[in-house]
């Protein structure tokens, strides 16, 4: 990581509020919603055709992006969008941060709520991006049209520039840009505009991930790179247990300590600050406070609370909340033939992310100024506003690369950035918060915990006719974002995502969520509901081709009958791995479980070490439909990281709570998957007419079932409890 100084902490405004000022010309919003703008900041000359890109002499192309970057490219794929489109020079564009709360860039899916999540920035933004690059190409068409005096029609583009094909006059769009009298009347467009697939020139191609070079060579700025002016450091003791407020503190031996500046009293715990990281984390240490004892968190007990959920799965004491219903399932299972019952547990677990939770703030008596690596600039900003009462025109907010999100970033609240706001007024001066891991764990939010218990009935013919999945699991979102609960209650995605199954034809279907207490903090997890309900629904599918004395892959194909892009996945994924080979001494699970639209069929290679009780998977085969892919190389990382997570998650992690306290602190007890233990991947893309669909979470949610079942190729045993432990290997195999 770099060592990065920002010189200049002034309050600077919107670019919108800068067009105002010079008196740019600004047009208004036409029905493509797209603002448009011909001549923006006189100083520099640019042309900008709408809000989302601005053209300048030097032939330099501007883009907004939108969306945060957390590794998963984005940051490179919505630019490449707008840019084939608009026939700009790739190695010309250049890509600008969104910095600010302003919902005309909102992602639609999030109801244009600045949210960088779910594997929907691509999905969200792809026609709204190849509108916005189409009409600045019409922008500057009708320019070197007017100035040539011929009809713009007659004109085209390629990478750069206007072609007159009838005398091959050629104009940059930096010369375009350059020239006096652009036209102020921005073109509508539409789809019916846009290029057909055929034309593409970036879109499709292995196009080099933007973020790459300055990661690889370490000179990219993270949160924790950041230095301002007269910045100083905290860290913060926090409560043991949520819940739990500092009742006295005593703190004569922090602040003996040479460099530190103040103690600061947190809602949830002590904040150090002092001259340097080291010394703040040195008085911390030397604090002791006296911490409440009245959290209804210290009844927090992570074995407790899933047998709770397993009774509750099986008796709910309310009705279910429905989430996706077709026929009438319970009729068919109460007078239906054989019927086949599963219960499926699932622990907390961890995201892990190599950045530990970290935020910059400044504040003084006019706003806030903060750098965070965060997934929302606008809960970010709504964190501000609330924890200093300040308007958001006091706010700026410099959204900064991460090291990893997965869903931790996501919170409407964000206590990291709370605490640097506190801190820095406090002491009147700019401060840097950083978590160590430790802190990161301890102290972290989790995916929910879960019991599930599916049931199926099944004909004499081993047709499966009925299914119900049950999902007993907190609210996620009543937790981490309350006011988007206010408007969805009672049909949460993120604690149900996965269950809805919705590729297979089932003739009656039910999935149904048991609202349990939450019994830990908990936000979105890489995947979200999938990561753990394609578990039980995958490894149950698993079942009851067994049960029906049929070959797994062709069980599933008889429900997808109705899905020719889905069996097309089987198939393909099947040729890939060579089903249908005995098992020796490993043997072969298969998984068909996606993410939203985007389908995947997994196959894993699973071997067992009947000493330790270890599971290896020495391969990995996934086919994958997410429509167009945009950008093939990113999109095969993407789905490769999601199999690692994910295969991370089924043999590793789990966290534990006692009394309300996390009992992991470090990567020593609470593993993750290593570098000589991942498998080798093989990954095919079958790319259809469908528009893109997202990969980031689309590689994880099949794994655990596809483990699960390989295990159960080899050994003839189940496991139904994720993760894998060698205890539960061992007890299974018992």
């Amino acid at each position: 990581m770099s060592d990065a100084a920002v010189t200049s902490l002034d309050m600077k405004p919107s670019r919108r509020a800068v067009l105002a000022g010079t008196g740019a010309l600004v047009l208004t919003v036409g029905a493509t919603g797209l603002a448009g703008i011909a001549r923006s900041d006189p100083a520099t000359n640019d042309v900008a055709p709408n809000i989302w890109v601005r053209i300048s002499v030097d032939g330099t192309v501007t883009v907004v992006f939108p969306a945060t970057e957390m590794g998963q490219g984005s940051s490179t794929s919505l630019p490449l969008i707008l840019a084939e489109e608009m026939d700009a020079d790739w190695d010309r564009v250049r890509v600008e941060q969104l910095d600010r709360d302003d919902r005309a860039y909102g992602n639609p899916i999030f109801g244009n709520v600045l949210y960088t999540a779910g594997s929907t920035a691509v999905a969200a933004y792809f026609t709204p991006l190849r509108l916005a690059g189409a009409q600045a190409r019409q922008v500057l068409i009708r320019a070197a049209a007017k100035r040539w005096g011929v009809a713009p029609d007659s004109l085209k583009t390629e990478p750069g520039v206007v072609i007159n094909p009838a005398n091959g006059k050629r104009l940059g769009y930096g010369e375009i840009a350059a020239l006096p009298d652009v036209p102020t009347d921005v073109p509508e467009v539409t789809e019916a505009d846009l290029k057909p697939r055929s034309a593409y020139r970036l879109i499709g191609k292995d196009i080099p991930r933007r973020d790459a070079p300055a990661k690889s060579r370490g000179t990219e700025t993270y949160v924790i790179d950041v230095r301002v002016p007269n910045m100083a450091y905290a860290s913060v003791l926090r409560a043991p247990v949520e819940g739990e407020t500092p009742q006295s503190i005593d703190e004569a031996a922090a602040r003996a300590i040479s460099g530190v500046l103040d103690v600061v009293r947190l809602p949830d715990g002590v904040a150090v600050v002092a001259e340097r990281l080291e010394t703040a984390f040195a008085a911390r240490d030397a604090l002791s406070v006296t911490w409440s004892e009245r959290a209804p968190a210290r009844k927090f007990d992570n074995e407790a609370d899933l047998e709770a959920y397993a009774q509750a799965v099986a008796r709910p004491q309310d009705k279910p909340a429905e989430w996706r219903a077709e026929g009438d399932a319970e009729n068919a299972l109460a007078n239906g033939g054989r019927v086949i019952e599963a219960e499926y547990r699932s622990d907390y677990a961890y995201h892990a992310q190599l950045e530990p939770m970290a935020a910059v703030a400044s504040v003084t008596d006019q706003g806030a100024e903060v750098w965070a690596g965060t997934q929302t600039q606008s809960w970010t900003t709504r964190t501000i506003t609330d924890v200093l009462g300040i308007p958001a025109d006091k706010v700026r907010v410099h959204m900064m690369t991460m090291g990893g999100g997965f869903g931790r970033r996501t919170a409407l609240m964000q206590e990291y950035v709370r605490d640097a706001l506190l801190s820095s007024r406090a002491v009147g001066r700019p401060v840097k918060v950083v978590w160590t891991r430790e802190d990161d764990l301890r102290h972290g939010w989790f995916r929910p915990a879960s019991v599930q218990l599916m049931s199926a009935a099944m004909t004499n013919d081993g047709t499966l006719e009925a299914w119900r999945h049950r999902v007993a699991t907190p609210s996620v979102i009543k937790y981490f974002n309350p006011l988007r609960w206010s408007q969805v209650a009672p049909k949460d995605i993120v604690s149900m995502r996965g269950s809805e199954s919705k590729h297979y034809k089932i003739p009656h279907f039910l999935a149904e969520h048991v609202i349990t207490e939450r019994r830990a903090r908990i936000i979105p997890w890489r995947g979200i509901g999938a990561a753990y309900t394609s578990f039980a629904a995958e490894a149950f599918m698993d079942e009851l081709a067994s049960a029906a004395g049929e070959d797994p892959i062709a069980f599933r194909l008889k429900l997808l009958a109705d899905n020719p892009r889905g069996a097309r996945l089987l198939e393909r994924v099947s040729e890939m791995a060579g089903w249908g080979r005995k098992p020796s001494e490993t043997a072969l699970g298969v998984a068909f479980a996606g993410y939203g639209n985007t389908m995947a069929a997994g196959i894993a290679e699973v071997a067992v070490d009947r000493e330790t009780s270890q599971i290896r998977v020495p391969r990995f085969w996934a086919a994958i439909d997410g429509g167009l892919v945009i950008a093939p190389r990113n999109a095969e990382a993407q789905i490769e990281g999601g199999i690692v997570f994910g295969l991370s998650s089924t043999l590793k992690e789990r966290v534990t709570i006692r009394d309300g306290e996390v009992e992991q602190s470090n990567f020593h007890d609470y593993e993750i998957l290593r570098a000589d233990e991942v498998p080798e991947i093989e990954i095919a893309f079958e790319v259809s007419d469908a528009p893109p669909s997202g990969m980031g979470e689309a590689g994880t949610p099949m794994v655990a079932a596809a483990v699960a079942n390989g295990f159960h190729a080899l050994t003839g045993r189940r496991l139904r409890h994720m993760p894998f432990t060698p205890e539960r290997v061992l007890a299974a195999l018992a």
